[in-house]
């Protein structure tokens, strides 16, 4: 857990005094990333800085997990807080592996067991081990650098990470792949995050907190979804953007919205068998599965309606599927893609597991709305 009570930050300039930061509140729990949002010079980087000392607060205290940092040394302070930056800084003479055991090293690890945890760390951002550790940073490319610089900074198991905008020098492409790689780390290791950004699609989709700062203060704290769905004045609803509800999508998984119970049929069985359950279902559609409860194609009730014979012989091809893993982000496009109101949803191993509609997805959207005049109302 990290708290921040009253940090201020006064730089002294020849032009006179600048507040970098001010009076900044604010707590984030144990295994949850927060992200630091805003336009450029409003404090977010500094607020950072302050925590690992990088800056020294001109006032204002620093918690981590209950701790006053102001009684910890420079050295003690920074080697229980892993630090990426965009830059990555990894030592070009060393190899990956030298590279990541830097800390462990310093702090008296033995080889065998730093290199153990070299080895656990590249697994676990889908870099072969037996591949990457004795090569030299210019042999790999941008986007590996970069998840060997966050893999460094986890190498010594820092219980905080301090990340200041880590992907931003990677491709749009490698970000998208970096970021999902992280988040399933998080989700095994769950440290407790600061992360700065300046991009509100990845502050939405990376940060359990978001935190908007203007000009050295924090402008709201609280989760992506309610940050988008109520900015709490005019400075936050710019900055999200206009189409801040469509972000929201990116919220919710299909597994979220997907109906486990939407008909699903043989490509043996009989048309008239089926009709009486594809007419009451949302979207009047069945899917059509194989014995593994794979999908095959669909039927409608207007297919349905006084044929004969079997339902393999009547059904379509899907238009698309989407994984449950996916955001309504990708159901909404191949929405649009194919003109159609639903979409098929598969889980890994590509069996059926329900069917998304388009209300559901705009049921979804609107359930923050709803909550929030429900509470108001008690």
């Amino acid at each position: 857990m990290i708290r921040l009570e009253k940090l201020t930050k006064i730089f002294d300039t020849p032009n006179g005094q600048v507040v970098a930061a001010r009076d900044v509140d604010m707590e984030v729990p144990e295994g949850e990333i927060c992200v630091l949002l805003g336009p450029s010079g409003c404090g977010k980087t500094t607020a950072l800085k302050m925590i690992n000392r990088l800056v020294s607060p001109t006032s204002g205290k620093i918690f981590i997990d209950g701790e006053d940092t102001s009684k910890l040394n420079d050295v003690q302070l920074r080697r229980n807080i892993g630090y990426v930056i965009q830059q990555i800084g990894l030592f070009p003479n060393m190899t990956i592996e030298e590279n990541i055991c830097v800390v462990p090293k310093l702090l008296g690890w033995d080889r065998a067991k730093a290199t153990s945890r070299a080895k656990e760390l590249l697994d676990l951002v889908g870099l072969d081990a037996n591949l990457f550790m004795k090569r030299f940073p210019k042999e790999l490319s941008g986007g590996q650098q970069q998840r060997v610089g966050v893999i460094r900074a986890l190498a010594a198991d820092p219980p905080v990470m301090l990340m200041d905008e880590p992907f931003g020098a990677i491709d749009p492409i490698n970000r998208e792949v970096i970021q999902d790689e992280f988040l399933k780390m998080q989700a095994e290791i769950k440290k407790t995050i600061m992360f700065v950004s300046h991009d509100i699609d990845e502050a939405v989709k990376m940060g359990d907190k978001i935190a908007i700062f203007r000009e050295g203060m924090i402008e709201q704290y609280d989760s992506p979804d309610t940050v988008l769905a109520h900015p709490v004045n005019a400075f936050v609803a710019d900055f999200v953007g206009a189409d801040r509800t469509l972000k929201r999508l990116r919220l919710v998984s299909v597994e979220e919205v997907a109906d486990p119970n939407a008909p699903t049929v043989s490509r043996h069985s009989k048309a008239k068998d089926v009709l009486s359950a594809v007419q009451q279902s949302i979207a009047r559609v069945a899917v059509v599965i194989d014995s593994d409860h794979k999908p095959l194609g669909y039927v409608t009730a207007d297919m349905l309606e006084g044929a004969r014979g079997n339902v393999g012989d009547l059904a379509k091809p899907l238009p698309a599927v989407v994984p449950f893993r996916a955001d309504l982000r990708a159901v909404v496009s191949e929405m649009f893609a194919h003109d159609i109101m639903w979409l098929t949803a598969v889980d890994d191993a590509g069996r059926f597991v329900g069917v998304v509609t388009q209300p559901a997805v705009t049921g979804a959207l609107g359930e923050t709305y709803r909550a929030d005049v429900a509470q108001a109302m008690t």
